[in-house]
């Protein structure tokens, strides 16, 4: 039987309007970034989003917000889109990506039809503090504690090549295992010229290396998922990244950049002898 990934796809539900100052990210209203900014999309093409998301495979479905953390508004926001969206009884696993959240918040999306919470440590504890000045990674970890004990399915990842050592890597993978997540995003940095942070691209073989690097301290259990720039450092090596360990993909665009055509990744998975995981295999996960 060929070896199932599981596609996810990402709905950019509020955009560009985060006040924080982390040198990565081009939503951050600080850097003036040329991207398109608004502060709520409209709930039905949400619900369409989510609709093309099931049609081109994916069986979990990501509602992201710009900014630091949940506030009263975006609380409202989520639970509106969530509810919308199961309404529809497309089989998604809905996840919310909305910052720094209290237990109380996260109960409410939980009640409010949300399956899982992605909150990314980015890097290392140490490392952080020189990507960003206006909040601190150890909230970042709270949150995710308190999004395991709420119940909710934990993404927990980050994103390599921000110019920290592999001494930070390796740090990071090891915060990522405490937390126990159900899947780990893996994202790639792809620099804006209007970002402070300018790094190069990571070289395919390094994305590699780290792949299997993060697979061997993860364990068999978590999902392994390339998401933001896989496309960029694996190029037409990104089965390559199967291989080493990956076992989950982003479909679809990101959050402010062009991700790969959906049939294009279906006809790749096919032609390397993989399958696309359906709904009845998240069978029995929140």
């Amino acid at each position: 039987m060929a070896k199932s990934i599981f596609l996810c796809a990402i709905s950019n539900i509020a955009s560009g309007s985060c006040h924080e100052d982390c040198g990565f990210c081009t939503q951050s209203v600080r850097w003036r970034a040329d991207i398109e900014r608004y502060k709520a999309k409209p709930i039905e093409t949400i619900v369409a989003e989510a609709r093309a998301a099931r049609s081109a495979g994916a069986v979990g479905f990501c509602l992201v917000t710009a900014g630091k953390g949940v506030n009263e508004r975006t609380l409202a926001f989520v639970c509106e889109a969530a509810r919308a969206v199961q309404a529809e009884e497309l089989g998604l696993k809905l996840i919310a990506c909305n910052g720094t959240a209290s237990r109380e918040q996260l109960r409410e999306m939980k009640a409010a039809g949300i399956n899982a919470y992605n909150h990314n440590l980015e890097t290392s504890e140490s490392f952080y503090p020189k990507i960003c000045t206006t909040h601190g990674w150890r909230e970042r970890y709270e949150t995710c504690e308190n999004v395991n004990s709420e119940g909710l399915d934990l993404l927990c990842g980050g994103i390599f090549g921000l110019g920290e050592s592999g001494a930070d890597r390796e740090d990071f993978l090891q915060a990522v295992k405490s937390l126990q997540p159900k899947t780990v995003p893996l994202n790639f940095f792809i620099t804006n010229p209007a970002l402070p942070l300018q790094q190069p691209v990571m070289a395919s073989d390094e994305a590699l290396f780290w792949v299997r690097r993060a697979r061997e301290v993860l364990g068999d259990k978590p999902r392994i998922m390339l998401a933001g720039g896989k496309e960029q450092a694996f190029g037409d090596r990104l089965m390559e990244g199967l291989e080493a360990g990956a076992n989950s993909l982003v479909v679809g665009n990101y959050l402010t950049t062009t991700g790969m055509d959906s049939r294009a990744l279906h006809d790749r998975l096919k032609n390397a002898g993989y399958a696309v995981a359906d709904t009845s295999e998240c069978k029995g996960e929140k």
